[in-house]
């Protein structure tokens, strides 16, 4: 049986975000998915990869979600 490359400790991860600011890591020989980009100067290993995650991912919610809620607190 395999293991996939998201479960390997060994593995070279880099650290992708989307237009909504949401966050994954991502094996850094794999294409990257549609509607994600690269984090720039983000490449090591597994616990390098979640750890920046989890430094700047601080608020779950999307970007439009966001920015919807903070134009109906101006608009009240």
């Amino acid at each position: 049986m395999s293991t996939s490359c998201f479960d390997r400790e060994d593995e070279t991860f880099i650290v992708l975000v989307n237009q909504e600011d949401q966050y994954s890591i991502w094996p850094h020989w794999k294409a990257v998915p549609s509607g994600w980009k690269a984090v720039d100067g983000v490449k090591g290993d597994k616990k390098t990869a979640l750890d920046f995650v989890e430094k700047n991912w601080t608020d779950m919610r999307p970007k439009s979600l966001r920015d919807w809620m903070a134009a109906e607190a101006a608009a009240s």
